[in-house]
């Protein structure tokens, strides 16, 4: 277990794009978890998107550097590192971190287009996922201890995601291709990670492919759903707004294009930790409140997931306030 004393308690958090405009019930859960452990989590004034790697780096490299470097420096001038709650900024940002860092030429040329606004990338700063500091700074024990409500017996398929792992040489999971880290954090609150066929393959949104070609895009989603499926889970663990949103609307529109009908909730972790540790569900975004418009997130209802968690607990605040 890391030393408490030696854990970062302020970060610009960032949130990207599909986070906020899509699934603000993401952005709500993760500052509730991050508050309860003592780690401030600060806007970020003036970030843009960061830009999305599959699509705007295939195109055209020296503009998406220069946007990445660009947000990096409002962290930067804020003496903070970044925290990301998004793969896809995660990739981005870290990559783009990485290149500046390390190639004299491209920071240079980079740094002459952010002087046009004002800024400078200076290279003080880091960029983290949330669950590269939960898992590596907070760790799996003391994440464990804090839980009061044990998820026993709720079966979750775990997706980790593209922009999560690769390319594995600066990613801080090190090298291996079927790594077990979001396994044990999801683990830590009691509920079983459950394998599953192609437990790695993508979600199907990326490069561009959802835009593209919709239909293509959802049949990588509805391969990786019907294994779930088979595999008995009653909900799906991601860490990625993206990935998040293909699973979740992404279930309404299978069933619209192939007449097929997963009803498997999708969750992002910091709700399934939240609701782990006692936290309302309702503050999490795991149950939506009665005037809850149509065509709003949650997509694949999460009642049946929360139905179980209740019946299987026999004292909780959970279910106090779920009853209440």
């Amino acid at each position: 277990m890391t030393d408490s004393s030696k854990i970062v308690r302020d970060y610009d958090l960032f949130l990207g794009c599909v986070g906020p405009n899509r699934f603000p019930q993401i952005e709500a859960a993760t500052m509730l978890v991050f508050e309860k452990l003592g780690i401030n989590l600060h806007d970020m004034n003036g970030a843009s998107c960061c830009p999305a790697p599959g699509v705007f780096r295939s195109f055209d490299i020296p503009t998406w550097l220069a946007l990445a470097a660009r947000n990096i420096s409002i962290s930067e001038q804020d003496q903070r590192d970044v925290a990301v709650i998004c793969n896809g900024c995660f990739g981005t940002l870290l990559e783009a971190n990485n290149i500046m860092k390390t190639e004299p030429g491209k920071r240079d040329a980079t740094n002459k287009t952010l002087a046009k606004v004002n800024r400078e990338f200076k290279g003080t700063a880091k960029v983290r996922h949330i669950i590269d500091i939960l898992y590596n700074d907070i760790g799996v024990p003391a994440i464990a201890d804090m839980v009061t409500n044990p998820l026993r017996g709720i079966k979750v398929g775990v997706h980790y995601g593209c922009h999560l792992l690769k390319p594995t040489g600066i990613r801080p999971w090190g090298k291996d291709e079927r790594p077990k880290f979001f396994d044990e954090l999801v683990e830590a609150t009691g509920a079983d990670s459950v394998e599953y066929k192609d437990k790695y393959m993508c979600c199907g949104a990326g490069g561009g492919v959802r835009t593209a070609v919709k239909d293509i895009s959802l049949d990588f989603t509805r391969e990786k759903l019907q294994n779930m499926k088979d595999a008995g889970v009653d909900c799906l663990v991601d860490c990625c707004p993206f990935c998040h949103l293909q699973f979740d609307l992404g279930q309404v529109e299978i069933k619209q294009i192939f007449n097929v009908e997963f009803n498997i909730p999708v969750i992002y972790y910091t709700q399934l930790l939240g609701l782990a540790w006692g936290l309302n569900p309702y503050d999490l975004g795991l149950l939506p409140t009665a005037d809850k418009p149509a065509g709003t997130p949650p997509y694949v209802p999460t009642q049946p997931f929360m139905n179980k968690v209740l019946a299987n607990m026999s004292e909780s605040p959970v279910t106090e306030v779920e009853t209440a």
